[in-house]
């Protein structure tokens, strides 16, 4: 009996483990998820911002371009870097040497689907050779890409093309996938929307962390990397309202985005509040995970923010979530349900409802256990494997129907291709 072939997945992506980020976190389970559909994954990884390039040609570090490939899990990555050749080298350069070597890759394993996640990174470059191949093609909107980098005018023609010939689109929040549909109206009937999944943690089996003798009082937790969406400035704010009568730490578990840096111990020194903050520092995942019972009330402020894994985690640790209504936080969490919800930028809001759990330490308790439940019956790994497998179907379809349709045209126009 002769044996099917198993698809061939190109999944592209900025970070992927061991590089720290909820991206390269989400990527890495999705992409076990798809081996366990029985596709085989190769993850293509490299940065489509060139900091690092600039920094090294302007250091007279040249190099070639490069490809390294492992296997890790069962899944094969390949690490791709542009070549740096001179100082004054455009963004473009870069680029054409990432699309070169993604087309050779495409030639070594001939890959029968691509998928992109981040749209504006990895996109445009991987949605062109997806085109240029006649393959179908996913792309995968976290939030920032949506969010932020929309408003950048050099962008935003290459997210709109992409939206525009992408196979299927996938949003992590109802917001974002409003937002691409006002942008791009035609993707509405190749797009759908779900959330995270977050895999079952035994927090009791991790380690003491290294700030955990300095904890005083109600500790009030957040973690990840802090940057403008994160809405720490209110943060402030309300934790300084509420010192007066409440002994507390505020616990940031991770560290300001390093470009922001300056603002952001600015605007902490400027508080009133920064004796009473502590820092962990970039640290791995799973030292960030050993904070979390530790935190009495897990405080998600964002202005916006995709679907935080870091909230998910904090949810499967029964904490109290106070969190705006931005995004998927404010899908996630129902007001006085499961969590509190505040508006977006708001002190007064996010203060109040800081105090009622300051007060409330059963309330606290309940609600911690309500998002516990929440994120084991509604963000399921297999809830979100199931989620995947009807995507790449209808990704498949759609690129059927789409070579269908090119074909009945070339059949009625009288129009022939000439080679020679």
């Amino acid at each position: 009996m002769r044996q099917t072939m198993k698809q061939k997945i190109c999944i592209t992506t900025l970070e992927f483990p061991p590089d720290v980020g909820g991206v390269g976190q989400s990527v890495s389970r999705i992409a076990h998820m798809l081996l366990d559909l029985g596709y085989e994954v190769h993850v293509a990884v490299f940065r489509a911002i060139f900091r690092e390039e600039k920094a090294m040609a302007a250091a007279g570090a040249y190099r070639r371009a490069s490809c390294q490939t492992t296997e890790l899990a069962g899944i094969t990555v390949h690490r791709l870097k542009p070549a740096v050749r001179y100082e004054q080298a455009k963004d473009q350069d870069y680029l054409c040497d990432l699309h070169s070597q993604l087309k050779t890759l495409h030639r070594i394993y001939q890959f029968n689907i691509f998928h992109a996640f981040f749209i504006n990174e990895m996109g445009f470059l991987t949605t062109l050779l997806a085109k240029e191949e006649n393959l179908p093609v996913i792309n995968s909107v976290r939030g920032a890409d949506l969010n932020k980098h929309v408003f950048s005018p050099a962008q935003f023609s290459q997210v709109a093309w992409t939206l525009n010939h992408s196979s299927w689109t996938t949003f992590v929040s109802r917001d974002l996938m409003k937002r691409a549909c006002a942008i791009a109206p035609d993707i509405q009937n190749r797009s759908s929307a779900f959330w995270n999944a977050i895999e079952p943690i035994v927090f009791d089996d991790l380690p003491k962390p290294a700030l955990a003798e300095q904890l005083q009082g109600t500790v009030i937790g957040s973690v990840g990397s802090f940057r403008d969406k994160k809405g720490l400035e209110y943060l402030f704010d309300a934790c300084q309202a509420l010192r007066a009568n409440h002994v507390l730490t505020l616990l940031l578990v991770g560290d300001f985005a390093e470009k922001e840096r300056g603002y952001w111990e600015q605007t902490l020194a400027q508080s009133g509040f920064a004796d009473r903050v502590l820092i962990t520092g970039t640290i791995s995942r799973q030292e960030a995970l050993a904070y979390l019972p530790y935190i009495d009330i897990f405080a998600i402020p964002s202005l916006r923010d995709g679907c935080p894994n870091a909230m998910l985690e904090a949810m499967l640790a029964a904490k109290a979530i106070v969190g705006s209504s931005v995004d998927a936080i404010g899908e996630i969490i129902e007001d006085d349900i499961n969590g509190l919800v505040v508006r977006p930028g708001d002190t007064e809001s996010l203060t109040d409802a800081l105090r009622r759990l300051l007060l409330q330490p059963d309330r606290r308790h309940q609600l911690g256990l309500a998002a516990r439940q929440t994120a084991l019956e509604q963000h399921s790994l297999a809830i979100e494997q199931q989620n995947w497998k009807v995507v790449y179907e209808q990704a498949f379809e759609a690129n059927r129907q789409i070579d269908h349709h090119q074909i009945d045209l070339s059949a009625h126009s009288g129009v022939f291709a000439e080679v020679g």
